[in-house]
């Protein structure tokens, strides 16, 4: 039985094994067994395995259920199990056979003794086990009748010595009348995380990643939960195009499952289990007054049923499973619920519970109401960005009286689900405005700002039209100096122009956020300011910008104020400043993750992950991006998708996977350059040229640097700040050392070494390797010199690897090793494979006998590895070619990407390098 019989019994190894062993004869517990678990959770699936398995294994298989409607009727179980096999009961005794004869109908009895009828069966199993073993199942045992109960007990403690095995299962928190008879027992639980992910992604592989991961928390491991969540789900909702609700909804397998447990409990405990689902981080002590009764044990039917388990230090409730509190809501009244919100409310401590809760109690337009719940929630958002804040403004459009105020509300709920995604709802709300009656109205208005505000942000995140989002923008702003917009909206407008700045890259859309920071004056504009100075002036502002990043950071409320931190986290990055503050960031994504402003979230892992690149926590860099393009792709933030590919991208460049790194940035520069985003394309350009350093194709390298940054000319400051090394490198490695002096020259003109230590170490490394060979020494010596040169390990590794070849070509072969040393560690640290074979090879050639050989085998195809060998030979491209049926030409680009790979630059080193190779690397 090596394998589970069906996806419903993923994750149940243990279980099934144990159920084999059972059917063997081998179980330590003896020959039964009672199953017992929380509803859903796969009992019945395990008993239908156990079934084939007996089958299989050729035994006789007796199966019955309990039901309630019949759980008055005397041996109606005994009766299921047996009638098949009434005619064998005329072998036995005659008062057995009588008493068999009256269980199954057969004859009229005045009287069944329940000794007897449990006799008589005893001997009926012995009969037929004498053919062959025998499974007895029995499921629901709750609802057994008493009588069958009884005799099922009696049997079940004597099958010791007997090919007959018993097989029982019930529900958690339900009587089990075996308990007595001292039976073994397996709790079922719930599916480990591993198993209930695969089989919800067996079953539903259509579910958008944010509803599956709302639907594996509810489920809790559940097995019936996992496969019937979805099938409640609307199809919008099952691809992510929609809001989930507050409590999902459950199909009708799952009500059946979960409801009866409920409608057994008394009114009273129904009624605060109610309460405490609608107010789930209220304690029963908190609860108890609003039902008009002092007595926690009310909650006593629930904990004997299983539902709820209570927290001894905090003293609140948790259901059991989670989804216990849907099929509560699910299984109450409207007038139920909207009662208890109402009660809830009076409770209540804070604005947003209290607006909350009146809104879910109101029925009809109430303009009180819906001002209260805009208000409170449009603060927490402002504070924590929490999605709820999008639901709770369209609650309060639903209750306006007025039509404008019904605009309104939805047009600011557009604007904050712009923030928090799915983005898919944000033309829906939009659309719903503009169907208002008084939809026309808002032009020149506070709604009219917002609504082009909420727009842009649209068209920026979910399209990535910088110029219609800036275009908006524009006339947002105009729109803004009515006197009914306030400082906060002016705040939102500021902080969407901001995104179209960074992403757009151009002066003019910076000289609008200038002017309109000093036309509007807001009243938390420092972030703002800051982060137009750090990406516009870094030359002259780089101090006063750090200063007032630490200012900033320190002033920052514990609970993150994630829109005040993104532009400040933007300025640490630009000027290499974000390690003494990634806590706060982390902070931030982990707070707002979950229903909160994923926009800011995506912008936070972004910056990590630039952060841990030019830290040399590439694998950190990658698991950051990684997370944040899944979270892209599941809330439509289809803008910043682009450069977090771009992050993965660079990291395959540097470590010589030079495909893939083409592939992401093939689909970054189709996508971005119709739109046209500068800033997105060329950190396309700079992967693509890290690429063609790393393979040695330096002409190719060359091409993409220079789009992004003419001789002389320091190009858009991000990302040409830090890619001067690269630009250098390009020029002098194709001859073109005047070109590779005017870029040295102009980012000294720029003050590139001034803006941190990072780019101070690029500009020293550029120039030494600019330098002629009478300067290039002492230029390499002050760049390694920096202070805190080695907190960037990849420019320090090449800048060691340039000064170590430089120095064993101006044969000072003992201090080029300790160069090169340095840079193979490093290299090889990162994982930057082409740069450590380089690296290598030239420790090699300056006499040292490395001990450490590269990966080439896994660097280099079959096919490679076959044209490199014959070229070794001194045959030319053609002859090799007539050779492997290849074209010269294709022969020829075989050997232009092999050689980086095995770090060399010329076909007279090929066979050196092929020397590495041993036998089994092959």
């Amino acid at each position: 039985m090596g394998s589970e019989p069906e996806a419903g019994l993923l994750g149940r190894t243990d279980e099934l094994a144990l159920t084999e062993a059972l059917l063997a004869g081998h179980s330590p517990t003896g020959p039964s067994l009672f199953l017992y678990g929380e509803a859903g959770v796969g009992k019945t699936s395990l008993l239908d395995a156990a079934a084939v398995q007996a089958e299989a294994a050729g035994m006789r298989v007796l199966r019955a259920s309990g039901a309630q409607s019949e759980a008055e009727v005397s041996y109606s179980v005994v009766n299921q199990l047996f009638y098949a096999l009434r005619e064998r009961a005329d072998r036995l005794a005659d008062d057995q056979r009588d008493a068999l004869h009256g269980v199954f109908g057969l004859a009229q009895a005045a009287s069944l003794d329940p000794l007897v009828v449990s006799m008589a069966v005893l001997a009926l199993l012995g009969e037929i086990a004498a053919e062959r073993p025998v499974l007895l199942i029995v499921d629901d045992v709750p609802w057994l009748d008493r009588a069958s109960a009884t005799v099922l007990g009696f049997v079940a403690r004597r099958l010791a010595d007997t090919p007959v095995v018993f097989l029982a299962a019930a529900r958690t928190g339900t009587p089990r009348c075996f308990d007595s008879s001292g039976l073994p027992e397996r709790e079922i639980g719930p599916l480990a995380e591993q198993p209930a992910a695969t089989l919800l992604d067996t079953r539903h592989p259509d579910v958008a990643p944010p509803v599956r991961r709302r639907v594996l928390d509810e489920a809790a491991g559940n097995p019936l939960a996992l496969c019937e969540l979805p099938v409640a789900l609307t199809e919008r909702q099952r691809r992510g195009h929609e809001l989930l609700p507050a409590f999902l909804p459950l199909s009708r397998r799952l009500e059946a499952a979960f409801a009866p447990a409920i409608e057994r409990l008394p009114a009273q405990t129904r009624h605060l289990l109610l309460l405490a689902t609608l107010a789930p981080n209220a304690s029963p002590a908190e609860l108890l007054p609003a039902t008009g009764s002092a007595d926690v044990n009310n909650l006593g039917p629930a904990r004997q049923a299983g539902l709820i388990v209570a927290d001894p230090v905090s003293s609140r409730m948790s259901f059991r499973p989670p989804l216990i509190r849907s099929a509560i809501v699910q299984l109450s009244s409207p007038a139920e619920r909207r009662s208890a919100h109402h009660t809830l409310a009076e409770l209540a401590d804070d604005p947003s519970s209290r607006a909350f809760h009146m809104a879910e109690a109101t029925t009809g337009p109430d303009e009180a109401t819906a001002h209260a719940l805009e208000q409170a929630f449009l603060a927490d958002f402002r504070r924590g960005g929490s999605a709820a804040a999008v639901t709770a403004l369209v609650r309060a459009a639903q209750l306006s009286p007025q039509p404008a105020d019904r605009v309104r509300r939805l047009i600011e709920a557009a604007y904050l689900a712009s923030s928090t995604g799915p983005l898919d709802q944000v033309p829906h709300l939009l659309a719903a405005a503009r169907k208002a009656d008084d939809a026309r109205s808002v032009s020149g208005t506070r709604s009219g700002s917002v609504f082009a505000a909420a727009t842009a942000v649209y068209l920026l995140h979910a399209e990535g039209d910088v110029d219609g989002a800036y275009r908006l923008l524009v006339r947002a702003l105009d729109d803004a100096d009515t006197a009914e917009t306030t400082s906060a909206w002016i705040d939102d407008l500021l902080y969407a122009l901001l995104f179209v700045c960074v992403y757009a890259a151009r002066p003019k859309v910076w000289d609008l956020l200038k002017t309109a920071l000093a036309r509007f004056d807001p009243s938390d504009a420092t972030p703002l300011r800051l982060c137009y100075d750090a990406f516009t002036h870094p030359d002259r502002t780089h101090t006063t910008v750090r200063e007032g990043l630490a200012r900033a950071f320190a002033a920052l409320p514990t609970d993150s104020a994630p829109r005040g931190l993104i532009p400040l986290t933007f300025a640490a990055v630009w000027l290499d400043a974000l390690s003494d503050y990634r806590h706060l960031v982390r902070r931030m994504i982990e707070q707002e993750r979950d229903g909160g402003a994923i926009a800011l979230v995506l912008t936070g892992l972004l910056m990590l992950s630039t952060d841990s690149y030019h830290h040399g926590q590439w694998d950190e860099s990658e698991t950051l991006a990684r997370e944040g393009l899944d979270l892209a792709a599941n809330y439509g933030y289809v803008l910043l998708k682009a450069p977090l590919r771009n992050r993965l991208a660079l990291i395959a460049a540097a470590r010589g996977n030079a495909d893939r790194a083409r592939t992401l940035t093939d689909e970054v520069m189709s996508w971005a350059a119709p739109r046209g985003l500068g800033v997105t394309q060329a950190f396309a350009r700079q992967v693509r040229a890290v690429a063609d350093l790393a393979e040695g194709d330096y002409a190719d390298a060359y091409a993409q640097t220079v789009w992004i940054s003419r001789p002389g000319v320091l190009g858009t400051g991000i990302p040409a700040r830090w890619m001067v090394l690269d630009l250098v490198e390009a020029d002098v490695r194709t001859g073109r050392i005047e070109e590779a002096r005017a870029h040295v020259a102009a980012a000294r003109q720029n003050g590139v070494p001034r803006y941190s230590t990072h780019t101070a170490l690029i500009a020293a490394g550029s120039a030494a390797l600019a330098a002629d060979d009478d300067q290039a020494g002492p230029l390499f010596e002050a760049a390694l010199s920096l202070p805190d040169a080695d907190r960037w390990p990849w420019e320090h590794a090449r800048v060691h690897l340039a000064y170590g070849q430089w120095l064993r070509r101006t044969r000072d072969t003992t201090r080029a090793r300790l160069h090169l040393r340095e840079a193979t560690e490093t290299f090889e640290r990162l994982g930057a494979r082409p740069w450590a074979q380089r690296a290598h090879n030239e420790l090699r050639a300056s006499g040292v006998a490395t001990t450490t050989r590269p990966d080439t085998h896994t660097s280099l195809t079959a096919q490679e590895l076959q044209i490199a060998r014959l070229a070794a030979t001194g045959l030319t491209n053609k002859q090799i070619g007539q050779q492997l049926f290849l074209s010269h030409r294709t022969v020829g680009a075989h050997l232009h990407r092999l050689y980086p790979k095995l770090g060399i630059t010329s076909r007279a080193a090929l066979r050196d390098a092929l020397e590495t190779i041993s036998p089994d690397d092959e």
